[in-house]
């Protein structure tokens, strides 16, 4: 496979997961929060929660690379053709849907945005399977399927929690054995980091409108209180241990 040079731009777990993959092969030459004055292949943007700083991490790293770069970001809360919209080259930009947890699986997700030159997407390809991940194509809609779809099982499963439909604990077990989930959709939602999944939900929110999209309001004060699980020892277990301790005294 052809050597590449890659620049990995973000702070959170993702980021950090996707160099820790890519330093394992020896034909990549991977960049971390810094920009080499060299020829740069592929520059992938992680940003999620913060479409404010996502767009200004677009617009400067398209100022510091050459229009052949390939653009790779995420698009968990909005659509690979908005995020292209900030650009002034869009059609570069290509996104694609994981959570941190993506050395666990076989797959990552592409969408391709109406501004793309199909040679970009063959390029995205190429970069997925430096991870020996295979790649879907799907279509460009907010959080793609897996994440859409386990984001809205976390929602729900954090209404079941806070309506006392059962605690923590219960939940994922029902799930894991009731559907033989690996994981309860709480401990998933501890493993992933819980951000990522309020940024799904605010990116279905805000393009839909539907109630069935609204983040559970525990998602809201968990992610602003740092307790997103991920890196942390806090989420929903350690949310529930402290209301139990709480109520006790």
């Amino acid at each position: 496979m052809t050597s590449k040079s890659i620049i990995i731009v973000g702070e959170n777990l993702l980021a950090k997961e996707l160099l820790s993959g890519f330093l394992k092969n020896e034909n990549t030459e991977v960049f971390y929060n810094e920009f080499s004055e060299s020829h740069i292949d592929v520059v992938i943007e992680t940003t999620n929660l913060n479409l404010e700083q996502k767009r200004k991490n677009l617009q400067e790293i398209e100022s510091l690379v050459s229009s052949n770069t390939l653009i790779l970001t995420t698009t968990l809360q909005v659509t690979a053709t908005e995020a292209a919209s900030w650009l002034i080259h869009p059609e570069r930009l290509i996104g694609f849907g994981t959570f941190s947890n993506f050395n666990k699986g076989k797959l990552v997700e592409i969408a391709s945005p109406f501004q793309a030159e199909p040679k970009f997407l063959q390029v995205a390809k190429e970069t997925f399977q430096v991870l020996k991940l295979e790649n879907e194509v799907v279509g460009d809609e907010v959080g793609l399927v897996f994440p859409r779809i386990l984001s809205l099982i976390v929602n729900e499963a954090a209404f079941a929690l806070t309506e006392g439909t059962a605690d923590v604990e219960a939940i994922d077990t029902a799930m894991k054995q009731g559907t033989n989930y690996p994981l309860g959709p709480l401990e998933w939602a501890e493993e992933i980091g819980l951000e990522d999944i309020y940024a799904v939900l605010q990116g279905l929110h805000r393009q839909f409108g539907e109630e069935r999209y609204r983040p559970a309001p525990l998602i809201k004060k968990l992610v602003q209180a740092g307790w997103v699980g991920g890196e942390t020892d806090r989420c929903f277990y350690h949310y529930q241990n402290r209301k139990t301790k709480e109520f006790s005294i």
